[in-house]
């Protein structure tokens, strides 16, 4: 398949990317399976965030940015941004839309080129960073069984892997039918396993919830947040819901301007209460920045200190 036939099927925008994910398929797929995964024992530790510039990067960065800075036109998306993303870590980026969220996203996964500035990703013992995207639409191939969807990419002989990627996303009974007798929960969980079985160790998320109802999207929080666990990727996600932010992310990112505007830890025990005080109070924080809309931009010190929560009793609703 190339990007003319893609790009049919899917628009000129995801033709280039498909093809360009099929490429990285077959020359990274041998370095990613061999790649060390962390924490392969199923440990459940969350890997501390400091919040830090990248003047001096981390050794440990999955993703280190300097100054990069992303132009269309005179149009200027992302502007200087300095940004760290540490290896195992769970990030998401929340931001009003056209605020530079999934072009940020694209320059990591390197389907952009920055225009300024400095992008380097570094995979396990200094090699290359097996790294994956999934999207809101999940861009099965129709004609394709779930299985061959699933091993789209891979070499012959990669059936057992992509059966028991299927089994661990809960379709492996599925494996035979065609992606139009899924529902788009199921869809996702197709494209979350595509993207999965090559065990990437960067997983770039853009949107790909947004299109589902409200439960099927807790579904799919827990089943993310799980495979993360047990895997260990670093995980990238860019989202409108602050609460999906809240629910999955070590550290949320507000973007404005083309700037990060708040860099905001989240410090609370997994798997996330969401009836607690201290998720409410953290996403109500970053639901008031992001429609705060620019007052206080690119001041990363307005993080919330959750532990100075106060308890549920002590908060006064309004009703």
């Amino acid at each position: 398949m190339n990007a003319t036939t893609s790009a049919a099927v899917y628009g000129p925008l995801a033709g280039a990317d498909l093809e360009a994910e099929l490429a990285q398929a077959r020359v990274t797929d041998d370095d990613a399976r061999d790649a060390a995964i962390v924490d392969r024992d199923g440990s459940a530790s969350v890997v501390p965030l400091a919040r830090r510039r990248t003047g001096s990067p981390a050794p440990d960065d999955a993703v280190t940015l300097s100054g990069v800075s992303k132009r269309f036109g005179e149009r200027t998306v992302l502007d200087n941004v300095e940004l760290g993303i540490a290896r195992g870590s769970f990030v998401a980026i929340v931001g009003r839309s056209g605020c530079g969220k999934s072009t940020l996203l694209r320059l990591v996964a390197g389907l952009e080129q920055p225009s300024s500035g400095a992008l380097v990703t570094r995979g396990e013992g200094g090699g290359a960073l097996d790294t994956r995207i999934m999207y809101q639409d999940a861009r099965l191939l129709p004609w394709k069984t779930v299985l061959q969807n699933v091993m789209l990419g891979l070499g012959r002989g990669a059936r057992d892997q992509a059966r028991a990627v299927l089994d661990e996303v809960g379709l492996l009974e599925r494996a035979n039918d065609w992606p139009a007798q899924l529902s788009g929960g199921q869809r996702q969980r197709v494209a979350l396993a595509r993207a999965l079985v090559h065990r990437p160790q960067l997983l770039l998320l853009d949107e790909p919830l947004g299109a589902l109802d409200a439960l099927t999207r807790i579904e799919m929080h827990a089943l993310i947040e799980r495979l993360w666990r047990e895997h260990r990727f670093t995980a990238l996600l860019v989202t409108h819901d602050v609460q999906e932010a809240v629910a999955l992310g070590d550290r949320i990112l507000l973007i404005e301007q083309g700037r990060v505007a708040l860099d905001q830890p989240v410090p609370l025990e997994r798997p996330r209460a969401r009836a607690s005080a201290a998720f409410a109070a953290l996403e109500d924080h970053v639901l008031q920045r992001v429609l705060a809309g620019g007052s206080g931009a690119a001041d990363q010190r307005a993080a919330l200190d959750v532990d100075n929560v106060r308890p549920v009793g002590q908060i006064r609703w309004a009703v």
